[in-house]
C-alpha cells in the first residue's frame, strides 16, 4: 500500500485504512455479501486482478475482514467483514445521503425498509438523550 498521511486526525488514519482506489468499493462488496474473490471481481468491472489480490490481504492485515477456505482443490476461499469492517456501514449509509443530495445522478438510496420513505441522517448524544443538530457538534482532541 501506499504512504500513508502522518497526520494526528481520525479522518486521516481512516483514509490510511480505506481512501485507496477501490477500497472503500471492496469492502462496500462484501457489505452487499459478495463473499468469493469471483463475486467481488465480477461486480467491479475494470479492477486489476493484482490489485484485488493486494487490497483483499490488506483488509486481512489491517482486521477490517476475514478469510476463510471453504474449497481445497482449487483453493477458494470467502471473505466476511469483521465488526471493525461492519462498522463502516455508518459511512457507506452518509454517501449514499450525500449522493441524494448532491449527484445529478443518484444510483442508490437509502430507505426504511418498513414503509420505504426516505431516511436522514441524525446525531443522537447517549448522555442527554436528545437528538443533536449538526451546528451543535464539537471536534475535541489534539
Amino acid at each position: 500500500m501506499k504512504n500513508g498521511y502522518n497526520i494526528p486526525c481520525n479522518i486521516a488514519q481512516t483514509l490510511n485504512l480505506i481512501g485507496d482506489k477501490w477500497t472503500l468499493l471492496i469492502l462496500h462488496q462484501l457489505m452487499i455479501e459478495h463473499a468469493t474473490y469471483k463475486d467481488i471481481q465480477d461486480s467491479l468491472s475494470g479492477i486489476p486482478t493484482n490489485l484485488l489480490a493486494d487490497r483483499l490481504k490488506f483488509l486481512e492485515t489491517e482486521e477490517l475482514i476475514t478469510v476463510a477456505l471453504y474449497q481445497s482443490n482449487p483453493p477458494r476461499y470467502r471473505y466476511t467483514l469483521t465488526q471493525r469492517g461492519a462498522d463502516l456501514a455508518d459511512v457507506f449509509h452518509s454517501l449514499f445521503l450525500w449522493g441524494e443530495r448532491n449527484l445529478q445522478q443518484c444510483h442508490k438510496h437509502l430507505t426504511h425498509i418498513e414503509c420505504g420513505h426516505s431516511i436522514e441522517l441524525q446525531y443522537y448524544c447517549n448522555q442527554c438523550g436528545k437528538t443533536v443538530s449538526r451546528d451543535e457538534l464539537l471536534v475535541t482532541g489534539e
